[in-house]
């Protein structure tokens, strides 16, 4: 999915360890950013998204793993 299209706010799911998840954009991350010990090595040409899933979790996935919802 293109940068442009997802902003902070915006509905997405992704699939996950778990299985299928959905959440809200909190931000986008622009440099290296660690979550749950996951470290996301984002920069301001390659940017992610830092997202929390509907239960709570928090997770940094790059735009190609997520699927903006309406």
């Amino acid at each position: 999915m293109a940068d442009k299209k997802l902003k902070v706010g915006d509905t997405v799911e992704w699939d996950s360890a778990g299985g299928h998840s959905r959440g809200t954009v909190t931000a986008k991350v622009t440099k290296t950013a660690k979550v749950k010990g996951h470290v996301a090595k984002a920069t301001p040409d390659d940017p992610q998204y830092k997202v929390r899933s509907e239960s709570g979790g928090e997770a940094i996935h790059k735009p190609g793993a997520l699927k903006k919802t309406k």
